[in-house]
């Protein structure tokens, strides 16, 4: 009996485990390994190598006489001037508050940014410094440094600054080619003034089409007002971004943040360094995306390229003969994908060169040839001591608180008009009359306005002593506003 019981657990033992050798076999070859969860990343080491090479950005203004109501909380100013939305005025419990002196200067906002040489140079957002009268750069080391604007960059949101310091630490730059989507990043800076703060993430996507002349990085780092000029950091402590910008709802950060990425902003802070702008290259096109129902409809099949919907009179492409409704599929041997491309292979291209564009018009391509010509430079901001130098006993454009610069044939076209200046600037006497940067005024006192010389031909020969009656088209409808030079 204990030996048939003795054989029976043996011929047991020996079924279980050939069961288990058949089931090992089988996960062996027909089932995947399994995945061993990895730990999270440890960025210390990161930001020790790093962090002495971001520093915190202050920039002050003086008190200019304009009218204003209740102090803004300065993140909401921030914001208002991450995303480059006009600071309305803000009225007081009785109207407008009386003009506020010139005075000190006082904060007016905080950035970020990071070195980028031993000899001082220091990359941050364009909007960072901004009409700022005096910009602050403090080191990790608590010193501190009044900086010297070099240039900036509107268009892309860079500028770059200089301090007065040698054998400063300054970050290596990255290859964003290399970057991928899931990779982890962290950034650093002075969110909401807290100096040396470090959030991490990981990359969302690449090349978010949000800015005219830049694919975005995207990511899931944690961004707020006083971060922005902060470096972008992937895990060999390289830059690969200058985090510029958030999808906010609320002003706060919300999960989505962007960053510019590094070799694009290389590029224009090499330009801003030599000559303190930026050269772009111009054809005078209007242009739109082309979609899925417009492509099929016409026979391009795929919505590729950039739709022209129209062409500046007399410009680059009216030259060559580009016309509205022209599809440009390609530029050169480079394949223009989505319409932003175009703004931003052209934009690379010298002044003065020729470029061969590929367009498809009625069912067909066509090649021409296009010299491109100068974008025009952002207009500067006026400076403190053009604002208070002593003016002409004549009134002046400048006097009206406005400045404005002629329309080209494609906006007068667009508008509907034959005449007309564009607002570029609004303060004083303009600005209390309720005129915005953008308005278009088409008379004054009844004198139709042909363009910007005319303008300041008849305004200076105004008497200043009496009101002044402008005709003004905001959008699709048209008003009258009276301005008033002389009063306060």
């Amino acid at each position: 009996m204990q030996d048939e019981l003795a054989c029976s657990c043996a011929a047991l033992r020996r079924h279980f485990i050939g069961a288990l050798a058949l089931s090992a076999g089988l996960l062996a070859v027909g089932a995947p390994a399994p995945v061993h969860a990895q730990g999270l990343p440890d960025f210390t080491d990161l930001v020790e190598r790093v962090g002495p090479a971001v520093v915190n950005i202050r920039t002050t203004e003086r008190a200019r006489s304009r009218a204003v109501g209740p102090e803004m909380d300065e993140d909401m100013l921030e914001f208002f001037r991450r995303f480059g939305i006009p600071i309305p005025n803000r009225p007081g419990p009785r109207g407008n508050a009386p003009p506020q002196p010139d005075g000190e200067p006082q904060q007016r906002g905080v950035g970020s940014g990071f070195i980028m040489s031993a000899d001082g140079y220091v990359m941050t957002n364009a909007h960072v410094v901004e009409g700022a009268d005096e910009v602050l750069v403090t080191l990790v080391d608590k010193r501190e440094f009044k900086a010297k604007t070099i240039g900036s960059d509107k268009r892309t949101d860079v500028a770059l600054v200089k301090i007065d310091a040698t054998g400063l630490p300054f970050v290596k730059t990255g290859d964003v080619g290399r970057l991928k989507v899931g990779e982890w990043v962290i950034a650093i800076g002075s969110p909401f003034g807290l100096e040396n703060t470090v959030t991490a993430g990981i990359v969302s996507a690449k090349s978010r089409e949000t800015g005219e002349f830049l694919p975005l990085i995207q990511t899931d780092v944690a961004i707020n007002p006083g971060n922005s000029g902060g470096p972008l950091i992937n895990m060999r402590g390289e830059v690969v971004g200058i985090n510029s910008q958030i999808y906010s709802r609320s002003g706060g950060y919300m999960g989505i943040s962007f960053a510019i990425p590094i070799d694009e902003a290389s590029r224009v802070v090499e330009q801003l360094r030599v000559s303190g702008r930026v050269i772009r290259g111009r054809i005078g096109v209007v242009i739109d995306q082309v979609t899925k129902d417009v492509a099929e409809s016409i026979g391009l099949g795929k919505a590729t390229g950039a739709l022209v919907r129209s062409v500046e009179a007399n410009g680059p492409a009216d030259k060559a003969g580009v016309e509205a409704g022209d599809i440009i599929t390609r530029v050169d041997n480079r394949v223009v994908e989505r319409s932003g491309d175009l703004p931003r292979i052209i934009g690379g291209m010298k002044p003065g060169t020729r470029a061969a564009l590929q367009v498809f018009r009625r069912g067909g391509y066509r090649d021409l040839n296009v010299q491109v010509a100068e974008l025009e430079a952002e207009k500067p901001r006026r400076t403190a001591e053009r604002e208070n130098a002593p003016k002409s006993p004549q009134a002046s454009a400048a006097t009206l608180g406005l400045t404005v610069s002629d329309l080209t044939e494609a906006q007068r076209r667009e508008l509907k008009i034959k005449g007309g200046v564009r607002v570029d600037a609004v303060e004083g006497p303009a600005q209390r009359a309720g005129m915005r940067e953008g308005d278009i005024v088409m008379s004054v006192d009844n004198t139709e306005i042909s363009g910007a010389k005319q303008f300041e031909a008849i305004v200076a020969k105004l008497d200043k002593g009496k009101p002044v009656s402008l005709l003004v088209r905001r959008g699709e409808s048209a008003s009258f506003l009276v301005l008033r030079p002389n009063r306060p």
